[in-house]
């Protein structure tokens, strides 16, 4: 799914993302993904949401890149929760993410960052050094 942004929200550190997505999990069961595009200067042009399970979601990597390309995005801020309580990144989405930004590359597209929020908590892969 594709959503406009209303406003341009500027997207400049962890603590912006984290106050922009948070209420995006608030009463979320299952795992989802959700893709801010930014501008040039860090404007959130376009949402994406992606549905999970339980237990994960997946990072589709082709999606996000045609998204970014059709939007001209220069970076991109993932996030997504995980329903267990747990705010660690799993391997999987290390290696998803991973995969992403070696995909990014090649279009000059920038992962920003990839926050994991489990109920309060939140963790930023660009703060642990991931990204």
């Amino acid at each position: 799914m594709l959503q406009r942004a209303e406003y341009p929200v500027a997207l400049t550190g962890v603590e912006a993302s984290r106050t922009f997505f948070a209420p995006c999990f608030v009463s979320s069961s299952t795992e989802c993904l959700w893709v801010a595009h930014l501008d040039e200067d860090a404007h959130c042009i376009h949402l994406a949401s992606y549905e999970g399970d339980e237990e994960s979601v997946d990072i589709p990597v082709r999606s996000i890149i045609g998204d970014a390309i059709r939007l001209d995005s220069a970076g991109v801020i993932l996030a997504h929760n995980h329903p267990s309580g747990q705010c660690t990144p799993s391997r999987s989405d290390k290696v998803a993410t991973r995969a992403l930004a070696i995909a990014a590359e090649a279009i000059d597209l920038t992962v920003l960052d990839h926050l994991v929020f489990a109920g309060p908590d939140c963790t930023s892969f660009r703060r642990l050094g991931l990204l």
